[in-house]
């Protein structure tokens, strides 16, 4: 089953990529339209968006599932659920593909609603506490999202239609609101302490979200309101925002020992990198680089599940050393993709990621961003070295419950597949984008500034790495930037405050589900029913006093 559907997906795929090139080379648009109802001023239409950048963008996410679905026919086969993983993957990449053809609100809240809906189910798949509490905040924090959208609805039936092509008659509160629902599926921040939460789903399920489904669908959303970004007010608020989100991701991927959660913040980084070009008003390129960080960060994920397969499910770095001795095809799959994330010359995120830098630095925009971009880019190149150096070179303790399992063809055959996918995505994918060659005229300096942030950072990894032992535990502040800047505590405290009014010990984000789960309910129920008898125990003469006392006293 999961053999036919993945065979099924990528020759989707493919037919999605060939029209995509079709389209591209004829610069065709199609819009598909289907009258449902009208009621009063208003028309309810279903539309279908064809152009170049969708059916490139589905084919990338239906080439991912493929590979996916492909893998998990062995990651999953002791699981006895896994038919409703399969069904539940499916319908994850069903949503993804309506909220892509998408180009009225109605039909984005039917993809929205339903990657929200089915991610929740598939955070949830091994039916424990941790991931119980981590489903919950991911669809509690993308539930602001939902209402951002609903909002936004509200605002555009004032006008009579819900379509994006009226481009002249939104209202400025209805585009802040989209602009926040897409930062609360990107998970920029405030919204970021879902993202790393969310590793408790399956392996697999973790490379379809962190590549091209779940915090894309924010990122793929603006670029298609990034018309709006010519004004300074928008502009600005993303762009500081997604720069604070890359820096705070950097360091706690530099800091963070679990395998996923580091690959979990490199993404949350890429997302605010996409996100800073968007808003400096460059669409097209946060588009390339959305679709080569899909590739090599599926594969990076697909990856990690290997080792921790073989490693009895384990997930600290410091217990995964050494694993080329065992592995080596891995191995170098796994540094493959690492390379590629912090855009080692002539892979698929160098073509992307150069040229972003290079025309943020020909905005000339404040050096204070500049500062705070080189940080970051620093801190991408620092974790990923990190990462390689502990997995695959050195371990601090000797891992004696690695076993050698020998791959089967559902394993390897996919990481191969997106291994050649990176070494040559980017390259075809820049000719294919842009035609004509691009010139960015930078003084030989700046020209320079991406050799040398690669060359410095790994001098700083030399460093650190090499010559000083226990390095995470000496810096100042460890625990603040480890931590995601206290936001996985901040969101779950504040709606828990909300709904129960409970102590400063009720913060953790393993108490969601005492809250909002039957326990939660049985308690609200419980004072309701206690109210209400009250009221039916006692007097009209004691229910006036009961409101004075309320209105005037407390």
């Amino acid at each position: 089953m999961f053999l036919v559907w993945g065979i099924f997906l990528l020759i989707v795929s493919m037919f999605s990529f060939s029209f995509s090139l079709l389209f591209l080379m004829n610069m065709e648009v199609y819009v598909l339209e289907y009258s449902m109802v009208g009621v009063g001023g208003l028309e309810v239409k279903f539309f279908l968006l064809l152009d170049w950048m969708s059916l490139m963008f589905m084919s990338v996410v239906l080439f991912i599932a493929s590979m996916v679905v492909i893998y998990s026919e062995d990651y999953m086969s002791g699981d006895l659920t896994k038919l409703y993983f399969l069904y539940g993957v499916l319908l994850f990449v069903g949503s993804m593909i309506l909220m892509i053809f998408s180009l009225n609100l109605l039909m984005i809240l039917l993809g929205w609603d339903g990657l929200g809906l089915t991610s929740y189910c598939l955070v949830i798949y091994y039916q424990n506490s941790k991931s119980d509490s981590a489903g919950m905040m991911t669809v509690l924090s993308n539930r602001v999202g939902d209402v951002m959208v609903l909002l936004s609805i509200v605002m555009f039936m004032n006008f009579g239609t819900l379509d994006f092509m009226n481009f002249n008659k939104l209202l400025w509160i209805s585009v802040f609101f989209l602009i926040v629902a897409g930062m609360t599926k990107s998970a920029q921040i405030p919204f970021s302490a879902w993202l790393p939460a969310a590793m408790a789903a399956p392996t697999p399920v973790s490379s379809l979200v962190h590549s091209s489904t779940l915090v894309t669908a924010g990122v793929y959303l603006l670029i298609r309101l990034s018309i709006f970004f010519q004004v300074g007010l928008f502009s600005s608020f993303l762009l500081f925002l997604s720069l604070l989100t890359m820096v705070m991701a950097g360091f706690g991927a530099v800091l963070e020992m679990d395998l996923k959660k580091i690959i979990a913040l490199s993404t949350l980084s890429q997302i605010g990198l996409m996100m800073l070009v968007l808003a400096i008003g460059l669409p097209i390129l946060s588009f390339f680089h959305l679709l080569t960080h899909a590739i090599f960060k599926a594969m990076l994920f697909l990856c990690a599940g290997v080792m921790i397969h073989n490693s009895l499910g384990k997930q600290d770095i410091r217990l995964l050393g050494f694993f080329f001795k065992m592995n080596p095809g891995i191995s170098g799959a796994l540094g493959l993709s690492s390379l590629s994330l912090f855009g080692f010359p002539f892979l698929s995120g160098f073509y992307s990621k150069d040229l972003l830098l290079e025309y943020i630095y020909e905005n000339e925009i404040s050096i204070f961003v500049l500062i705070l971009l080189v940080m970051a880019t620093i801190l991408t190149c620092v974790y990923s070295m990190r990462l390689m150096y502990y997995v695959i070179w050195n371990a601090l303790f000797k891992n004696s419950s690695m076993i050698n399992l020998s791959l089967s063809m559902f394993m390897w055959i996919p990481i191969f597949v997106m291994g050649v996918v990176v070494i040559f995505f980017g390259s075809v994918l820049m000719w294919m984008i842009f035609p004509e060659p691009i010139f960015v005229l930078l003084n030989y300096d700046v020209k320079m500034m991406n050799l040398l942030i690669l060359v410095f950072s790994m001098w700083i990894f030399f460093l650190c790495y090499f010559n000083v032992s226990g390095f995470e535990g000496k810096i100042y502040g460890a625990d603040f930037l480890s931590s995601l800047w206290f936001l996985s505590t901040f969101s779950s405290f504040f709606p828990m405050k909300v709904f129960s009014g409970s102590s400063m010990f009720m913060m953790m984000e393993s108490k969601w589900l005492e809250e909002f789960g039957p326990m939660g309910l049985y308690s609200m129920n419980f004072s309701f029913s206690k109210i209400i008898q009250w009221f039916q125990i006692n007097s009209i003469f004691s229910f006036l006093l009961f409101v004075i006392y309320f209105l005037f006293i407390v």
